[in-house]
């Protein structure tokens, strides 16, 4: 039986006051202002845009997530103006040490009507080698692990998601 590998899921939701053809979520994930990306939640530290080598826009996330501060290196997997799929192998520090998890984040605005949107943001945090010889090597408990990863990645999602939500529908609406 393989192992489960779910450290945290989380999917929310908020409006966005904005018509589907001017919401570009592409356009302002790939050019975050730092700034911008900080206003969204005070767990945000930094963010920056970048690319890989062969060229695939990246984000570039700082944050903390419950205990954890998480550099985020997010590659952007899909980037249209009303989805992106990022995915990164995120470095995770805590007082114990350092690590690493999978995270994909997918961000989503689906349209209600003609001058709204709805917003999801999921979050999917996933354990990799990196982290189970991690939680091994300290005698971590990965269901304990995983309950708290869930416990304040929701958390957070519901503190970002609204914030978000209006950060994209500001863009939108001066384009």
């Amino acid at each position: 039986m393989a192992q489960e590998t779910t450290l945290s899921l989380s999917t929310v939701t908020a409006p966005l006051n904005a018509p589907i053809e001017k919401v570009n979520i592409a356009e302002w994930l790939l050019n975050l202002a730092d700034k911008e990306y900080q206003r969204c939640s005070s767990a945000h530290i930094a963010a920056g845009s970048t690319h890989t080598d062969d060229g695939r826009p990246m984000s570039i996330n700082v944050e903390t997530i419950g205990n954890a501060l998480m550099i985020q290196h997010y590659v952007a997997e899909v980037h249209t103006p009303s989805y992106c799929k990022m995915v990164s192998i995120s470095d995770s520090i805590t007082s114990a040490g350092r690590s690493k998890a999978k995270v994909t984040w997918e961000l989503r605005a689906e349209k209600v009507d003609d001058e709204t949107c709805l917003y999801s943001n999921h979050i999917h945090a996933e354990a990799i080698d990196e982290t189970l010889a991690f939680f091994k090597e300290h005698n971590v408990n990965f269901k304990d692990a995983a309950a708290a990863r869930q416990a304040a990645s929701d958390a957070h999602n519901h503190e970002e998601t609204p914030l978000f939500a209006k950060s994209i529908e500001r863009h939108a609406l001066s384009r």
